[in-house]
């Protein structure tokens, strides 16, 4: 059985569905998502890109902003253009697309669906982190079992 995920933006005029298991799911403290985010750290799941798709009624350009940032032409940010939230960025060299966990739907409870499979296993770039975070998940300078971890 395959599993699947929904998702948008703060208004709910931006949503999203990604199906299977996440390629990779992190807190991410790298220096971009703090800026572009406005925020310490972000939930980031990443999947293949044809797990991803648009589920909202208007077609994605039109409810939804595209940013590029400088020095990564390859990704590509969306976000809101009614309430401004970053929602996914995808990216064309990894062929993926990656999620803000915070945009996940959730039940009653406000807990995300889903969050066993979906939690994060690791906190990545912690070398630029804002905030130490004790937690039992591996810290490392970049990408998890990719890089040197810190803790």
């Amino acid at each position: 059985m395959v599993v699947s995920y929904t998702g948008g933006c703060f208004c709910g005029s931006v949503r999203y569905k990604v199906t299977g298991t996440p390629i990779l799911s992190a807190y991410c403290h790298c220096t971009l998502c703090q800026r572009l985010n406005a925020c310490p750290f972000i939930h980031t799941v990443h999947f293949p890109a044809s797990a991803f798709s648009w589920v909202q009624s208007e077609p994605a350009d039109v409810v939804a902003d595209t940013y590029q940032v400088h020095s990564k032409p390859w990704k590509r940010r969306w976000r809101c253009k009614t309430c401004g939230s970053n929602v996914t960025s995808e990216n064309s060299k990894t062929e993926r697309w990656s999620i803000w966990g915070a945009t996940l739907d959730r039940d009653s409870n406000g807990r995300i669906v889903g969050w066993d499979a979906l939690k994060p296993t690791s906190h990545m770039f912690y070398g630029t982190r804002m905030v130490d975070v004790a937690d039992d998940l591996g810290k490392w300078e970049g990408y998890e079992n990719q890089s040197q971890r810190l803790d």
